[in-house]
């Protein structure tokens, strides 16, 4: 999803701490959120009909299955063309999804069926760029081999509680103090801000926003108070969010909206969550606290009320319809 790639661009640079290698993976899990592992259709062998004196020649590579398929006989005595019909059964997994860590395979049937991929067939690491760490602090190669093991466990205790918590190797990760909790939603804030006028400013015709958010992203833009992107003190965002505080309600809600797609039911789970929060945590130690802290009710899910209040927007401000 090219919102995503560019998302996840924007990430650097643009107030909350400088590129890291890691970020480059996010950028393959943002890709792998919307790429399926398809099996390539096996070209059913081109039946040459046999002519006298005459031989009908598919030359090796030609494609196969079109629907008719011409081919020139080369004698001078024919100048018609031979139209050869060659049915193609469709490989069943062809227009099957799976979800990560699970490959499409055909049963007795031919019917499509998801099964867990073997760990052992994902692709090598490049580097250690490429890895990830896990809830229970073990690093694993790539996120294939992550969500290919978390598959292995389905259906068992291990298997539901672990996730995968961020990009990179495993390492130490500071506690987050309350004082920086506090802190941390003004950058938040600031960021998202700035990745929906980043958007705005390279979309043209690549279709990143919809016509109704370029209107609403236009206003920020073209307003003269705004904050530009940058460094900037606490203080002074916390004064910016007071005096232009209609500017941050549209990319709040935004944002809800990129990551509640799987399902789309106004709730954000642990694994909607994960492509904002993984590669933010290493550079962002506080990231996990404050997706805990949004959960007020502590039920695993964070609803749209709730991610408002986070960001500190008012009860009154909090619009369904700026999510679509």
């Amino acid at each position: 999803m090219r919102v995503w790639i560019v998302f996840l661009l924007c990430l650097a640079g643009k107030a909350m701490a400088a590129p890291t290698e890691a970020e480059e993976v996010a950028l393959d899990m943002a890709v792998e959120e919307t790429i399926v592992d398809e099996p390539v259709v096996e070209d059913l062998a081109a039946e040459e009909p046999v002519m006298e004196e005459e031989e009908v020649i598919i030359e090796e590579g030609e494609e196969v299955g079109a629907n008719p398929v011409q081919v020139e006989t080369g004698d001078e005595a024919f100048d018609e063309a031979i139209d050869i019909e060659e049915v193609a059964t469709e490989n069943p997994c062809l227009n099957h999804h799976c979800k990560k860590g699970k490959v499409c395979e055909v049963d007795d049937d031919n019917s499509p069926m998801c099964v867990c991929q073997d760990p052992t067939t994902c692709p090598a690491a490049v580097g250690e760029f490429e890895h990830v760490c896990s809830n229970d602090n073990k690093t694993f190669d790539s996120s294939c081999h992550f969500f290919a093991t978390k598959c292995a466990l389905e259906g068992t205790k291990k298997g539901h509680k672990l996730h995968l918590d961020y990009i990179g190797p495993c390492k130490f990760i500071a506690p987050c103090m309350e004082t920086e909790l506090k802190e941390f939603p003004l950058r938040m804030r600031d960021w998202l801000k700035n990745v929906l006028v980043t958007l705005y400013e390279r979309d043209e015709d690549n279709n990143l926003l919809t016509e109704k958010q370029k209107l609403r992203v236009k206003k920020i833009y073209e307003n003269e108070k705004r904050l530009q992107a940058g460094e900037h003190s606490l203080d002074l965002l916390a004064l910016d969010f007071e005096k232009n505080y209609n500017m941050y309600i549209f990319p709040v809600h935004w944002q809800f909206g990129q990551l509640d797609q799987h399902p789309v039911d106004g709730y954000l789970t642990h694994t909607e969550l994960s492509p904002l929060r993984a590669p933010l945590i290493p550079m962002e130690h506080c990231t996990t606290s404050f997706f805990e802290h949004c959960d007020a009710d502590s039920d695993k899910y964070i609803a749209l009320e709730e991610w408002a209040q986070c960001f500190g927007l008012k009860e009154q401000d909090v619009d369904k319809d700026l999510v679509i």
